[in-house]
């Protein structure tokens, strides 16, 4: 409670990364509460800047514990867990209540039901707009119920906040991809404002021999998969991507790599391993290059690598190791990928890249190919549709901080704004979006 500045409300980039909470959370404030027992007051100061705490306590990286004055010093304060704790209380409690407010007589149209998506609708629904969401899958949630697994974030937890959301005025068109099924410029024509939260869903791939083989697949999808099976499993043929009795190697780390062995460790795989490029991060901070309140790159051993520890003895994870070729058999299936043991050197430029390192090629067997090496943007459609423009990074161009395209009522936020990233950010963006859209309909926001 005495940490002086918290720097663990900041939310800004450091070096590139996040440090502290993206949503600006009144973090010491709604633990002084916890601590006074005032368990009612920090949830109303908590879903003061956040309006799902739910998933950001079970899927945040907590940047805000990279960041905790406390951990400058000793171990950071366990905020994720603290917030987990006022927000499931809440919902025992019957303090979560659906949100509403006087109509304005305003309607507007999201495209995409992710974190961003929802975050959109529901500070939206709250200034007294008509919010409809369109859906393109059976489900809503997007990331959150097809990208993200049920064991990290349970989806009875998603279909309980998406009632309150319902019960709040929001509606659901669901099954219905807007720029296939539904042309965009119906929604521009129909509603007062247009906001794109579809996400960067186009996957990064990889340019090697054997990439079209049967049984290479974007990890996105084999996730989609395995989730499917679990929310719905009767009637359910087997689906191509299930990796029971399969030798697994999942291309990429991060997050989507972790969920992608948690998953096959789930399914029964034979075996599951996982090839990085990067070298294994240090096991403590680099005081000198990685300074306290940066976000610690420091070895992390997720939740995935600990079940694969326990259960196999041995930890998936492979360090500065590239593929060459994926290697199929007669039918056309995978059957094994060939890699090379790469070091990170200087390019005359001063660039870092990898070189390889001769004799330490390998031949590894191989009955699926999960690449998880991250996304290249949004999808093309809606794009090509009403010609909106892509910045540097092939993201939705806007006007810098009013999220507004080329087009005065279609604006974008999200990942499909800025690139790939957090649960958190997703957020972050909807809330502001939401304000600029209010701006523009009422000519102010409150």
């Amino acid at each position: 409670m005495n940490c002086g500045i918290p720097y663990c409300a900041s939310g800004v980039l450091l070096n590139g990364m996040a440090a502290g909470c993206p949503l600006h959370n009144l973090i010491p404030e709604w633990n002084d509460l916890v601590y006074k027992n005032q368990w009612q007051d920090a949830f109303e100061r908590l879903i003061r800047t956040n309006p799902f705490p739910e998933f950001t306590a079970r899927v945040c990286p907590a940047p805000c514990e990279g960041s905790c004055t406390e951990g400058h010093i000793l171990d950071a304060v366990a905020i994720s867990s603290i917030e987990y704790q006022i927000i499931e209380k809440a919902y025992k409690e019957g303090w979560v209540k659906p949100v509403r407010s006087s109509s304005t007589g305003k309607s507007v149209a999201i495209v995409g039901s992710g974190p961003s998506g929802l975050s959109t609708a529901y500070f939206l629904n709250a200034s007294g707009h008509h919010v409809t969401i369109y859906e393109r899958s059976d489900r809503p949630g997007g990331l959150l119920m097809y990208g993200i697994p049920n064991m990290k974030l349970g989806k009875k937890i998603l279909d309980r906040r998406i009632e309150v959301m319902k019960e709040s005025g929001i509606s659901f068109v669901l099954n219905t991809e807007v720029g296939k099924d539904l042309p965009t410029q119906d929604l521009v024509d129909r509603y007062d404002a247009v906001v794109l939260c579809s996400g960067a869903t186009q996957g990064r791939g990889i340019a090697v021999e054997g990439k079209d083989l049967t049984g290479v697949h974007f990890a996105v999808d084999f996730l989609k998969a395995a989730t499917q099976s679990v929310v719905d499993p009767i009637g359910k043929p087997i689906s191509a991507l299930d990796v029971n009795k399969k030798k697994v190697v999942i291309l990429g780390g991060g997050d989507t790599g972790t969920d992608c062995v948690a998953s096959a460790l789930r399914q029964g795989c034979e075996s599951v391993v996982q090839f990085e490029i990067l070298p294994e991060a240090p096991k403590e901070r680099d005081d000198r290059s990685n300074p306290w309140p940066e976000w610690p790159k420091k070895l992390k051993t997720d939740y995935g690598q600990e079940e694969a520890i326990a259960t196999t003895g041995n930890d998936p994870r492979h360090y500065l190791i590239s593929t060459r070729k994926i290697v199929g058999d007669s039918e056309g299936n995978v059957s094994e990928i060939h890699t090379v043991d790469v070091q990170w050197v200087k390019d005359p430029n001063g660039r870092m890249i990898p070189k390889e390192v001769p004799g330490t090629e390998k031949v590894w067997p191989a009955d699926k190919v999960l690449l998880a090496m991250g996304f290249l943007g949004p999808e093309a459609t809606i794009l090509d549709e009403l010609k909106l423009s892509r910045d540097p990074r092939g993201s939705v161009a806007t006007e810098d901080g009013k999220f507004k395209t080329r087009l005065d009522s279609v604006f974008a936020c999200g990942d499909m704004r800025r690139g790939q990233s957090l649960v958190v950010w997703a957020i972050q963006e909807g809330k502001l979006c939401a304000r600029e859209v209010d701006r523009y309909l009422m000519g102010k926001s409150r």
